[in-house]
């Protein structure tokens, strides 16, 4: 259990670095995918010490949440890149239609 509380723990801390330091908008989603994938890491980890199955349904719910995150995010990234022609988020000003 503690190997795998430690591996949770390196991959947030990944996710975390990525988002804070990358400066293109599709390596701060892959940031965010990392901590959603070390947070379900721990849901599985603390899951299996219960016998219920409240922690295996949650991390199934952060599964579907990271999978919309990821479309919904793409979505926008590729209609800035169409109108402004960069994935840099500082470079983006102002939004008007």
């Amino acid at each position: 259990m503690t190997h795998t509380l430690i591996l949770s723990a390196i991959l947030f801390a990944t996710g975390l670095v990525t988002v804070i330091i990358k400066r293109n908008a599709i390596m701060v989603l892959i940031g965010i995918e990392l901590m959603l994938n070390a947070a379900n890491l721990n849901l599985i980890v603390f899951s299996r010490n219960n016998p219920s199955l409240s922690g295996q349904f949650l991390a199934l719910f952060v599964i579907v949440v990271a999978v919309c995150e990821a479309a919904v995010g793409l979505a926008i990234v590729l209609r800035v890149y169409k109108y402004y022609q960069t994935s840099v988020p500082d470079q983006v000003h102002e939004l008007k239609d």
